[in-house]
């Protein structure tokens, strides 16, 4: 589960990149934005973006049945009334087995700080072009890949052809704070 202190750390930043494409009308349509948090952790982020985003229906997900129960615990406290009972999914098995979501009802799809921590075939600091930096980086990619070694930083060119094998586009890279990256991607 993502640290209490990395996700207040990040929670403006992605919530301004959000805004942009919630606010912006680049969404599938009219009304109410269907949107599924991919490994949603405590449940902090899906609470604090949906009650700044009212017009948005929150799916919060996660793998972890203890991050289910906090996302539960967290949201029922917090009152949210956008943000639906948080689901069990694993990313590396079929869309089918999503809890009844199905990607075509999605108008945005959100992960935050998981691509390091999943096997690539589940796929926040990206290496670019091959190369990372800063050092710090370089420390933290070393160590998430002794830890286990399908972990690691991913290279946004490697991501940016995963994501145009599946119909998708890297339409935007944002730099974050703390060296991290907002990849932004949109069906083709």
């Amino acid at each position: 589960m993502q640290a209490p202190t990395a996700a207040e750390r990040n929670k403006g930043p992605i919530l301004a990149v959000l805004r942009e494409y919630v606010g912006s009308g680049a969404h599938a349509g009219p009304g109410v934005l269907q949107v599924l948090e991919v490994g949603a952790g405590a449940g902090l982020h899906a609470v604090h973006f949906a009650q700044a985003l009212p017009q948005t229906r929150w799916q919060p997900s996660d793998i972890d049945p203890q991050a289910l129960r906090s996302i539960t615990a967290y949201t029922e406290a917090m009152q949210v009334p956008n943000v639906l009972p948080p689901i069990l999914l694993d990313v590396s098995q079929g869309w089918e087995t999503w809890g009844g979501t199905q990607p075509a009802t999605l108008d945005l799809l959100v992960s935050i700080n998981m691509m390091h921590i999943a096997e690539l075939r589940c796929t926040e600091p990206y290496a670019v072009d091959g190369q990372i930096s800063p050092q710090s980086n370089v420390d933290f990619d070393r160590s998430l890949r002794q830890r286990n070694p399908a972990w690691g930083l991913r290279d946004t060119a490697l991501l940016q052809q995963l994501a145009e094998a599946n119909g998708l586009r890297l339409e935007r890279m944002v730099d974050m704070p703390a060296n991290n990256k907002s990849l932004i991607f949109r069906k083709q």
